[in-house]
């Protein structure tokens, strides 16, 4: 579609929650931008405001109906500007957000962001707002139009919805049951990517490794990372996240066998007490967490293992804390994603007995956060020394302009802040020097809590076909990709490359 763009309906997206959440978002720009939308500046007030939201922690409600409070004055500034709600919130609370906030103009759930356009256009006409939730996936979100946020890398579902009946998790009800592709329309998304010039893709899902249970393949994941591994240009393969009840040594073999995987694992404990998990209804126990951490370090001994835990699960017990801290210390994960627990509406965890003190829960989490730091750090001091190869990234050194470093992602996922020398520096803004999608080698000086510096001379540079596309301010846009093709291999002579863009 050629767009005007003066005189354009002007949008922006604003995203809460996990990695599924943003690649929803990158999904909703490119159907927007297929409807003649084009993104706002920065400086501008868009004529459209989307909201995607995450409804897993507590104060989601609080960020949502927080940031529509502060748009109703800006909307009775601006004539015809739009509100838009959709994500998990959305589909959980429906029609409650119009109630409560009456200057929304479309609501819509996890299951219908093909409909926003459509929904948009109604609530213009009528003057009313609309709101649209469907209770179950009709058609896979790949068959929609994608605006991808980053030149060098990429989100890649591979399955949306979860089987799983965690106490404490909502995101069942509300992204339903899983959903898998077939394995040749998630490698013609990869490639079409790759095409674009990015190097880096991450493959998504609720739970990755029951990818295969909707078409009977229990292999299918590791089948998948294999064939990753056989695209060319395809330099970097990560994926999020998986169930330590489903992870198997077939998947294990595949990360360190396949050269372009990443050694990187993020797999979440939740907690390391086996009488608090049985209460998650989580179906492992901490001895075979660990268990499956060994046989990855014994494949991969450089792998950076990272994990999410919930602290103050209903009923947990000082003992119980203490097995969790006890597992940290024995897994000695990279880094970890915290969580204070808190109570979700519609889930069993919320009816159980036993709340813990808020006091309690702080008073832990703090001694789990000091815990972990202490871990993080000394692994990292380990890498002080070492040579890393890094995919330079944007945005992610928040001091970069004040040390004058740039940064980037090693290959097990660990953030580089790195420098550059006088020469490189003057020309990184002429596009002359390192750039975001570049890859280059260099030496870790020191190692901190949440990331490494490299203050060591650079090695090598590569310049990419990203770092083109990012000096020329261009992302990839792919249109739906949806072959459904039941098989997953090496790509026979006779077999056609479907048509991904």
């Amino acid at each position: 579609m050629v767009v005007d763009v003066d005189s354009a309906r002007t949008y922006r997206v604003q995203t809460f929650g996990c990695q599924m959440n943003v690649h929803d978002s990158e999904r909703i720009g490119g159907l927007l931008e297929d409807a003649g939308y084009v993104p706002a500046d920065d400086s501008q007030t868009p004529d459209l405001m989307v909201f995607n939201t995450c409804a897993v922690r507590e104060n989601a409600d609080n960020k949502l109906y927080g940031n529509l409070g502060h748009l109703r004055p800006v909307k009775r500034k601006h004539p015809g500007m739009q509100i838009a709600v959709g994500g998990c919130l959305a589909q959980k609370d429906r029609g409650e957000i119009v109630e409560r906030a009456p200057w929304v103009d479309a609501v819509f759930g996890t299951h219908n962001i093909g409909a926003l356009p459509t929904l948009l256009e109604r609530a213009r006409h009528n003057e009313a707002a609309e709101v649209e939730i469907l209770e179950a996936l009709e058609t896979f979100p790949s068959t929609l139009p994608t605006k991808r946020e980053s030149t060098y890398s990429g989100w890649v579902s591979i399955s949306v919805g979860c089987n799983n009946t965690c106490t404490f998790c909502i995101v069942p009800s509300l992204r339903g049951k899983e959903k898998d592709r077939r394995p040749g329309e998630i490698l013609s998304e990869v490639r079409a990517l790759v095409d674009e010039g990015v190097s880096e893709v991450t493959l998504l899902g609720q739970n990755v490794n029951t990818y295969g249970v909707e078409f009977g393949d229990k292999y299918a994941f590791g089948k998948l990372l294999r064939a990753c591994g056989e695209i060319d240009g395809l330099e970097r393969v990560r994926f999020t996240s998986p169930h330590p009840r489903n992870f198997t040594d077939d998947v294990i073999a595949a990360m360190a066998e396949t050269p372009n995987v990443c050694h990187q694992l993020h797999m979440p404990l939740q907690s390391g007490s086996d009488r608090v998990l049985k209460e998650m209804r989580r179906s492992y126990r901490s001895a075979k967490f660990l268990g499956i951490i060994d046989k990855v370090r014994e494949a991969m001994p450089d792998a950076a293992i990272t994990t999410d835990i919930i602290v103050g699960f209903p009923g947990e017990t000082e003992e119980d804390f203490q097995a969790t801290l006890d597992v940290v210390e024995a897994a000695r994960f990279s880094s970890a994603f915290t969580f204070q627990y808190s109570i979700r509406p519609g889930t069993p965890a919320a009816e159980m007995a036993d709340q813990i003190p808020k006091a309690v829960v702080q008073e832990r989490y703090e001694r789990l956060v000091e815990l972990q730091e202490r871990i993080s750090w000394e692994e990292n001091r380990k890498l002080e020394g070492a040579e890393v190869e890094l995919l330079v990234t944007a945005g992610e050194g928040r001091k970069d302009e004040a040390t004058g470093r740039l940064s980037g992602r090693a290959r097990d996922g660990r953030l580089v802040h790195f420098s550059v020398t006088p020469r490189e520096a003057d020309a990184y803004d002429n596009a002359e020097g390192v750039r975001p999608g570049d890859v280059i080698t260099t030496t870790v000086t020191y190692g901190a809590p949440h990331h490494l510096v490299a203050d060591a001379e650079i090695r090598s540079h590569r310049r990419t076909r990203a770092g083109d596309a990012w000096e020329s301010g261009r992302s990839p846009k792919l249109p739906g990709v949806s072959l459904g093709m039941p098989t997953i291999g090496r790509k026979s002579e006779a077999e056609t490359p479907g048509c991904a863009c």
